[in-house]
């Protein structure tokens, strides 16, 4: 876990007011207290790698979906791709994106926000990037080519939920924190 006190707190800020402002059936399907997870148990059931389906939007604002290696650090998530690949062009002209983390039917972590390079060529990177790479170069065992020749993000989200149908079951599963 790489989350401060105040990043939890923010996190646990966003996925109550995100919530508490999404539609009634939305709020049929995820309820408080019965099929919602708090910031803590997403951080803890978000460990490592995870795979999200990115969605970016093309210049005619065509919706394109495609996977990415996620990794939930400080609150928010980061996510690489190549430096060709259309969703870096597409990202680069529009930044809004969302991004889903599924496992099945026992997790889904929604969000929609902005994405920020933080490793941008040409430019001065994002002061978090010294961070982040040390951690996805002990990550990836230490492939610093495979962190350095791609771009990454971090999703800035202004909108997040989580869902689980047996919260208590699906953290049974995970590793102690």
């Amino acid at each position: 876990m790489f989350e401060t006190p105040d990043e939890l707190h923010s996190l646990q800020v966003l996925l109550d007011t995100s919530l508490a402002d999404s539609s009634s059936h939305l709020k049929s399907i995820i309820r408080p207290g019965e099929s919602t997870l708090d910031a803590e148990q997403v951080v803890r059931v978000c460990q490592g790698m995870c795979t999200l389906a990115i969605a970016t939007v093309t210049r005619r604002g065509e919706p394109r979906i495609s996977g990415a290696d996620g990794h939930l650090l400080h609150g928010r998530w980061i996510f690489g791709t190549d430096r060709r690949a259309a969703k870096a062009r597409h990202l680069a002209a529009r930044p809004g994106i969302s991004a889903t983390f599924m496992r099945g039917e026992q997790l889904g972590v929604f969000a929609h926000g902005h994405a920020v390079p933080l490793n941008p060529e040409g430019t001065s990177s994002d002061p978090s990037w010294p961070t982040v790479r040390d951690y996805l170069v002990n990550h990836y065992d230490g492939d610093e080519p495979f962190c350095d020749e791609n771009v990454w993000y971090r999703i800035d989200p202004s909108w997040m939920v989580a869902y689980s149908a047996d919260p208590a079951g699906l953290l049974d599963q995970q590793p102690s924190v």
